[in-house]
């Protein structure tokens, strides 16, 4: 299944100790790539991309990981086609070659990409020799045009054409619905597309034991199997339901498969398959892990800090302050009339959880807060707080007069920018900050 370079170039690289994967997580948290050291040689990172340095980028980001890297240009849903990518590739060939030859040239792992076949055979191995020349490794074909579908037969012979027209391997795909329903078929499928080798998607999806010589394995082991990967890896409960969803088929109508369908967490799903004792276990673990983790970190923390750092058990409540009124705005403040240099915020982030905390440093004296905050304004925030208590100084609260200290820099009748805030606003919040950090423009925005 293809990522789209778009929402991974998002993502920046976490290692999540607790679970032990590799995580590629987006903004908004959500992790958009996970892996682990134990696929690492075997696992190929497909993409979804119609533009060569995107593609790099993205290729860069996760080589490392993986041991190959995949560009889809096969796909023919709209989600993929209408951004110029998957399908929507096969009649842009210069679009191609510049993708393809731009991550071959640029990263150090194996290029290799997936097609569907064009109207003509002729066309198609035109299409292929040129994706040859750009040095790709192999060449996954899709043994349909991009009109068709599953209930359409697998076009063999243009398959088998292709194998024979080029020298790279070629990878023959397409074949679950006609050929594929054991380990046996494999071969066959192999046999008459003359490939190298075949990928298989939708006949591994209904049963992943489709690769085990001995046989397929049954159906329910199968799926209490994949049932506890997906706890012990933390996989978000929809992406779980999805594959369960696959494997159950025609069984989706009784009534195990109506309450998968209504299943809103992992939790539920681990209910309806009679796993309760397994989940409750697993997550329980996974928690005893995390925090002896986050002991651990914490103790490397105040070994590794400077003993000059003042620390303060304070959390930022946005509720307990005026509208417009913060402590890093009273600090400043309070900085300048002093006549001391800006507050600089020193702000890391701890891998394992994504928490944040922050330093500041007033007159050549750093504070801090114990407490790790869920973003960087919060932990800047606290960080300004443990300062202005120590040195004994009104924060803003709602029962500060020091309010007032603030409010006295605005003018009657600001200027207001585009975005709605007011130039004054803007002055009062600006500190010095760590280059690797963008400073916000206003702190009203802190929740």
């Amino acid at each position: 299944m293809e990522l789209i370079d778009l929402k991974m170039l998002q993502c920046k690289r976490v290692v999540n100790e607790v679970l032990g994967t590799v995580d590629f997580v987006a903004p908004n948290e959500r992790v958009v790539f996970r892996t682990c050291e134990r696929e690492k040689d075997c696992v190929v990172f497909q993409m979804g991309t119609a533009d060569a340095e995107r593609a790099l980028i993205v290729a860069r980001l996760v080589e490392n990981d993986v041991a190959g890297i995949d560009v889809n240009m096969g796909c023919p849903k709209e989600y993929s086609t209408k951004g110029g990518m998957g399908a929507a590739l096969l009649s842009a060939p210069d679009k191609i070659e510049s993708i393809l030859t731009t991550l071959v040239q640029g990263i150090c792992k194996p290029v290799t990409c997936k097609i569907r076949i064009l109207p003509s055979t002729e066309e198609t191995i035109s299409l292929v020799k040129k994706i040859e020349k750009t040095g790709v490794a192999a060449i996954a074909v899709h043994g349909r045009k991009k009109e068709e579908r599953p209930q359409h037969p697998v076009h063999c012979d243009v398959i088998k054409a292709i194998s024979e027209a080029v020298s790279i391997p070629v990878i023959a795909n397409g074949g679950s619905h006609d050929f594929i329903k054991d380990y046996s078929d494999l071969a066959a499928f192999q046999q008459a597309t003359a490939a190298s080798s075949v990928m298989v998607a939708r006949a591994a999806m209904w049963n992943p034991s489709i690769f085990r010589k001995e046989g397929s394995r049954p159906l329910n082991d199968i799926i209490r199997e994949y049932i506890q990967y997906a706890v012990r890896y933390d996989n978000h409960y929809t992406n779980t339901k999805y594959c369960l969803c696959q494997m159950l088929r025609e069984q989706l109508e009784n009534a195990q498969g109506k309450k998968l369908h209504a299943a809103q967490s992992v939790q539920e799903i681990c209910e309806i398959f009679e796993m309760s004792s397994f989940y409750k276990e697993t997550s329980a673990l996974l928690e005893a892990r995390k925090v002896s983790l986050e002991t651990r970190d914490q103790d490397e923390d105040d070994q590794m800090e400077d003993a000059d750092v003042i620390k303060m058990a304070v959390k930022f409540d946005k509720r307990d302050y005026p509208p417009q009124i913060t402590p890093k705005m009273c600090l400043l403040e309070w900085c300048r009339k002093e006549k001391h240099l800006q507050p600089v915020y020193e702000t890391i982030e701890r891998p394992l959880d994504r928490l944040f905390r922050s330093v500041v440093t007033v007159a050549n004296q750093k504070y801090r807060s114990t407490f790790w905050e869920k973003s960087k304004k919060l932990a800047e925030q606290a960080a300004a707080i443990a300062c202005l208590r120590t040195l004994g100084l009104p924060e803003g609260k709602q029962s500060d007069e020091a309010g007032l200290l603030v409010n006295k820099r605005k003018r009657p009748d600001p200027e207001p920018l585009r975005n709605g805030e007011h130039r004054d606003e803007l002055v009062v919040e600006t500190a010095c900050k760590k280059p690797h950090f963008v400073p916000e423009a206003s702190d009203s925005s802190v929740s």
